[in-house]
C-alpha cells in the first residue's frame, strides 16, 4: 500500500516531534506526583494556569524532559503525557513503536489521502508518525511474545536496531501496565530518531500509576539506548 508513499519521502525529512511548551507557576496543584517526583530526584514545575506539568531528570547523565499537557496530535483526546531525552546516541538509528490500533488508524488515513489526490507529493501537515510508516518497514523477531506483536507494531531502519533497543526487560514492560491499565487501543508511541528519545501517549493527569509507570518505560528506554547506540 504505501510503496509510493515511501517513494516521496526522503530519508532526510524532517520527523522529529514538535518541542514542548514551557513550563511555570505553582506546583501546589499537583502534590501526588510533585511529592512523587521529589522521592525519585525528579525536579517538577507546574504549567500555567495549572494546564499541565513538567518533570526534568537525568539518565546516563543526560536529561530528559516529561510534561503532561494539551494534545499536539489529533489522535489524542484529553491530555498528552511526551516526554523528550537529549541522549546524544547514533544519529543514524531510526525505531518506532506504537500501539497497533493507532497504526492501523494512521495506515487508513495516510491511504485515504493517497487515494483522494495525493499523486506526487505528499501533504506536510501528515503528523510525523504517519510519514514514518511510510519512511520505514515494520520489524518483528521470534522471541518477543505474541501478545507484544498483537498490541505494538515495530517500524525500523533495521531490524537489529529496533531488536537491541526493546530488549526483553523493556518489551515486559511495555507488556505489564499497572491498575487501571491503558487498554491496547490507547494511543501510545515510544521512538528513537536522530540520537534522542521521545515518548507520547494518552495520559489522565490524575493517573498516578500510568505515570509512573511510563517513566519507568521511558527511562529504560534511554538507558539501552544509551547502551546499545553509542556515536
Amino acid at each position: 500500500m504505501f510503496d509510493k508513499l515511501r517513494k516521496a519521502f526522503s530519508r532526510d525529512s524532517s520527523l522529529a516531534p514538535a518541542s514542548a511548551p514551557s513550563s511555570g507557576g505553582d506546583p501546589g496543584a499537583h502534590g501526588p506526583v510533585s511529592e512523587w517526583a521529589a522521592s525519585q530526584g525528579f525536579a517538577f514545575s507546574e504549567h500555567a494556569a495549572g494546564a499541565g506539568f513538567s518533570l526534568k531528570g537525568v539518565v546516563g547523565g543526560k536529561p530528559w524532559r516529561m510534561e503532561i499537557g494539551r494534545p499536539s496530535r489529533k489522535y489524542i483526546h484529553g491530555e498528552e503525557l511526551r516526554a523528550r531525552a537529549e541522549l546524544g546516541a547514533n544519529p543514524d538509528i531510526a525505531v518506532l513503536l506504537m500501539n497497533r490500533p493507532l497504526k492501523d488508524a494512521l495506515e487508513k488515513q495516510a491511504y485515504s489521502r493517497y487515494t483522494d489526490g495525493l499523486q506526487t507529493a505528499v501533504d506536510a501537515t501528515l503528523p510525523e508518525e504517519m510519514r514514518w510508516l511510510a519512511v520505514y518497514e515494520e520489524v518483528g523477531w521470534e522471541s518477543a511474545p505474541r501478545l507484544f506483536w498483537h498490541r505494538y507494531a515495530v517500524l525500523a531502519d533495521q531490524r537489529e536496531n529496533a531488536q537491541a533497543w526493546l530488549d526483553p526487560a523493556l518489551v515486559r514492560q511495555l507488556l505489564e501496565w499497572p491498575e487501571p491499565a491503558p487498554g491496547p487501543h490507547v494511543p501510545f508511541v515510544l521512538m528513537m530518531l536522530r540520537g534522542k528519545a521521545y515518548l507520547r501517549m494518552q495520559q489522565g493527569a490524575g493517573d498516578m500509576p500510568r505515570l509512573q509507570h511510563a517513566a519507568q518505560v521511558f527511562t529504560s528506554a534511554c538507558e539501552n539506548a544509551l547502551g546499545a547506540f553509542r556515536p
